[in-house]
């Protein structure tokens, strides 16, 4: 026993070494994104283990066959990995059936030694040719395994063993191959065939044969094929696919549509800007495709440690020789973790990336994912970001006793009644919520970045900026100067009415709140690990200072250029601060580019161009606090995931030594350690979805159908009818 326990110790001694150096996570800030790309080169280095490789090209072959086509049965997939496995799973299964009539005839036993090393033989040959090099790796201690179990004629361990992570390799690749496609398809839907305009009546062609300028029809129910602008009729479109809202939003004549999206009620005509791989849609999925295959900084640990302790359960299951025996020496190197990693650990990421696809967040680099729970500082971009890009009317002063508030606003709607920039909406809304009858324009101008001029009833009606009326060297009221220095050291635009050249008003056109951005920087600022928030503007000190106390902001740049972001940034991380940074996309890109975690809240048509790593499709912050639970549960499950690897690897070892254990045992523990890691990487995310927690509406798309012979019958049936 005393011989055993000091055995035990030092094996125990020489792992947690190992452990100690993978498993610890440099504290300075700089280093985290090198410490990742480091483990990434060095486990790039090395050579791929057997079942690494077979899981890649099972995944690839199913992916590329169902692309063609093909089924399992056809001439063309005879040599394809999935037949092979397939027939490793077989050979491995013959093989069990002779080891347990074996143990009513011994001799059967020994014929499953072919089909054992049959379904084997892929990791003797890697082992193999690792030996010529003068290498070990985890194959070296899988074949050591096997072959001591055939040499024990525990031919029934053996081929159970085999069997399993035979099995086990196709119901990975199986998951992960269906989980990609699912996160694929949550994007990428399209119909088979379109209606384009020809000669003014509908022609159908096959999606495949759309181009750009062909004006298709889409009636209720169907899928627009393409990005585009409606060019006739309106429709309520269903975009959760894009922006994760349930709520449809209404599409009129002038305004953007995308591909995949869905027509719910209406009609519409759209001609095409964007088809095929050029559409948003499939610039996404382009992003998806490139995101799926990361690993975090969990598994390319695990894998490494994997790696580096080959060699130690080598020297401990020769030192385990002489004290316990063969049987004993094959149960301490059998205990060693293996690949099981490499099972587990995808099911996992792409679950993860399921879910945050489902609220319309796209993840374009996976470790930004994993990096979120490392944040402790959020810096919100100001514009953009924290306020919406259309303001809201605030106090309308009046310059003259004959104009009231109501009149000064009718006319400037009568100005800017069929402009569609953001101050033009403001002013149009606000004069819709007063029911403001509004009087029609004979002509108008438009002096670019200045204003408007138009005639309404017989009045020539002036409205743009206290620049547009000094070029057209109007009388300014002495209240006007300082209600304008007002607007300018407070922050907000001030628009002037001037009616048969006489300035009668101004119209205040303050920034809007975004209504989800006070709650939701409070739950942000309660989770543990955030320990600041920050606003960077480019505003004045006045009413950047009002926003952060609004919302609940702690500090504040205020009058910061768009290059000097960065610079900010920079400064906190000297500070030793672990930064997400929260913009636009546009302006904002060397900040985005600077910081550890970067995030956009762009529309879906920037999408494909934005620098962020994440983006919020919807172009809100309704679903940060999602994203950060989403990372929270990421990285709690790598953490489990890793725990069920190494613990049953301890206790095998350890019972070896001092309880007796024999090679049984230690392929037990395995097993067990194999379906309770599957079970937490493939079943916790959805139990544990941060939807439920945050009771976020269920997103799954209408039932999809072709609806376009109905509709054309139902309007020809109204219009007889």
């Amino acid at each position: 026993m005393i011989f055993e326990v000091a055995a035990l110790s030092s094996v125990l001694y020489v792992g947690f070494k190992k452990f100690k150096k993978y498993c610890e996570i440099d504290r300075n800030v700089g280093i985290k994104g090198k410490d990742i790309q480091s483990l990434a080169d060095q486990k790039n280095s090395t050579i791929k283990t057997a079942m690494e490789e077979k899981l890649t090209k099972i995944i690839d072959d199913t992916h590329q066959n169902q692309q063609k086509g093909l089924t399992s049965n056809k001439k063309s997939k005879r040599n394809s990995f999935q037949v092979e496995n397939n027939r490793e799973i077989a050979s491995a299964s013959v093989g069990l059936t002779f080891s347990i009539v074996g143990f009513f005839s011994y001799l059967f036993g020994f014929f499953s030694i072919p089909f054992i090393l049959y379904s084997s033989k892929a990791t003797h040959k890697k082992t193999y040719q690792l030996i010529k090099k003068g290498e070990v790796s985890v194959e070296t201690l899988v074949s050591i395994t096997v072959l001591g179990c055939i040499l024990l004629s525990s031919f029934f361990i053996a081929s159970l063993m085999i069997l399993l992570v035979t099995l086990a390799t196709k119901l990975t690749a199986h998951v992960t191959h269906n989980s990609r496609q699912q996160l694929m398809d949550a994007f990428a839907q399209h119909p088979k065939f379109v209606w384009i305009m020809v000669d003014g009546a509908e022609m159908r062609v096959d999606f495949e044969d759309l181009q750009m300028g062909d004006v298709v029809a889409v009636h209720a129910g169907e899928i627009i094929p393409a990005d585009g602008l409606v060019v006739d009729g309106m429709g309520s479109i269903d975009q959760h696919v894009l922006t994760g809202e349930a709520r449809p939003v209404d599409k009129g004549i002038g305004e953007e549509v995308f591909a995949s999206t869905i027509v719910l009620s209406g009609k519409i005509y759209l001609k095409v800007e964007k088809a095929g791989q050029e559409t948003t849609v499939a610039k996404i999925t382009n992003i998806l495709n490139k995101t799926v295959d990361f690993k975090s900084t969990t598994q390319l640990r695990a894998e490494i440690l994997s790696q580096q302790l080959v060699v130690p359960a080598l020297m401990a299951g020769g030192l385990a020789l002489p004290i316990l025996g063969f049987n004993g020496a094959i149960a301490v190197i059998n205990s060693h973790f293996k690949n099981k990693i490499m099972i587990i650990a995808p099911i996992s990421i792409l679950n993860h990336l399921n879910q945050a696809s489902k609220q319309g967040i796209l993840i374009k680099d996976g470790r930004s994912l994993e990096l979120m729970s490392k944040v402790d500082t959020i810096v919100f971009d100001k514009t953009g970001t924290l306020t919406e890009e259309q303001p809201h009317v605030g106090n309308i002063h009046c310059f003259s006793p004959y104009y009231s508030k109501d009149e000064v606003l009718k006319y400037a709607t009568a100005a800017e009644y069929k402009q569609t920039h953001p101050l033009a909406k403001a002013i149009i809304e606000e004069a819709e919520k007063r029911q403001l009858e509004i009087p029609t324009t004979d002509e108008s101008e438009y002096k670019l970045g200045y204003g408007l001029m138009v005639v309404v009833s017989g009045h020539t009606i002036h409205v743009g900026s206290i620049r547009f009326m000094e070029v057209e060297n109007m009388e300014f009221p002495l209240e006007l100067k300082y209600q304008q220095d007002l607007a300018h050291e407070q922050g907000y635009t001030l628009v002037i009415v001037a009616v048969n050249r006489q300035i009668v008003g101004a119209i205040e056109l303050l920034p809007t709140m975004r209504p989800e951005a006070k709650e939701i920087i409070k739950r942000l600022k309660q989770r543990k690990n955030i320990k600041d928030t920050y606003i960077i503007s480019g505003d004045h000190e006045v009413p950047t200072r009002k926003l952060a106390q609004e919302v609940g902001v702690d500090h504040y740049f205020a009058g910061t250029l768009p290059e000097n972001k960065a610079d900010i940034i920079e400064k906190l991380q000297q500070e030793g601060r672990f930064i997400c940074y929260i913009g636009d996309g546009i302006n904002d890109s060397i900040a985005l580019k600077k910081s550890q975690v970067s995030i956009s809240l762009s529309g879906a048509s920037t999408v494909a161009t934005d620098t962020a790593q994440i983006i919020l499709m919807d172009s809100g912050l309704s679903h940060l606090e999602f994203l950060f639970e989403l990372a929270d549960n990421f990285k709690a499950n790598m953490d489990t995931t890793f725990t069920l690897m190494i613990v049953p690897a301890i206790i095998g070892i350890s019972g070896a030594f001092l309880l007796g254990f024999g090679i049984a045992a230690t392929v037990f523990l395995n097993i067990v350690g194999l379906v309770l890691g599957l079970g937490n990487a493939a079943l916790m995310p959805l139990l544990n979805s941060p939807a439920k927690q945050l009771n976020l509406p269920p997103v799954a798309p209408p039932e999809i159908a072709d609806h376009h012979e109905e509709a054309k019958i139902n309007e020809e049936a109204k219009i007889t009818g």
